[in-house]
């Protein structure tokens, strides 16, 4: 199957937005302790962050700028899968054990630490995708949309590295992280839609 770079540039573009919206949903059901098949979100996520690391690593190759944005792209997303299939496999299992044993419930923290730190870092990754490609709309002339996608990705990058450094809810809430790093995600598909329909 040929697929071109604008072709590839798009399908990259509704796979950030479809995850932008499954992310929203598991928060806000999580948050609501909604009596819902998260799993089935996570699992979902993790198909979706594996076939855009593919997506993301093809437009690497074929695009002739941006190579950075897009090695950001492809490998925040084999991160989120590192992370989401942590969440899916060992949370469960580890806190069932922890509460039969209580000597467990430290290695139990130290998984979702783990968890956490690699999460952290994807949306690192994707706010320094969303500077980039920020930065190029605004030099095409797009200054708003450019402008708030590079502004949101420096957000992202800062947030998520200080948590990174300093911990998970010392002195800033993770929730401030995955909120920067999901609006970043969100300006960086609209971005990349837009490329696509000016190279179409």
């Amino acid at each position: 199957m040929k697929l071109t770079t604008v072709r590839t540039v798009q399908i990259t573009s509704y796979l950030l937005l479809v995850l932008v919206v499954t992310q929203a949903l598991y928060t806000v059901l999580y948050i609501n302790e909604a009596n819902a098949p998260l799993k089935l979100i996570w699992g979902l996520e993790a198909v979706l962050f594996t076939i855009l690391a593919a997506f993301a690593g093809a437009a690497m190759i074929q695009a002739k700028n941006y190579h950075l944005a897009w090695s950001a792209i492809a490998f925040g997303a084999v991160l989120n899968v590192v992370q989401v299939s942590i969440g899916l496999t060992m949370f469960g299992p580890m806190f069932a054990a922890a509460g039969q044993l209580e000597a467990l419930g430290p290695v139990a923290g130290s998984v979702v630490a783990l968890s956490f730190m690699i999460y952290n870092s994807a949306k690192i990754l994707l706010g320094l995708a969303a500077l980039v490609f920020g930065i190029a709309k605004m030099s095409s002339g797009a200054k708003t949309l450019g402008g708030l996608a590079a502004l949101a990705g420096v957000v992202a990058m800062s947030t998520n590295a200080f948590l990174i450094v300093f911990g998970r809810d010392t002195f800033l809430p993770t929730a401030v992280g995955g909120g920067s790093g999901l609006l970043a995600t969100l300006l960086l598909a609209l971005c990349l839609m837009s490329i696509a329909r000016e190279d179409s």
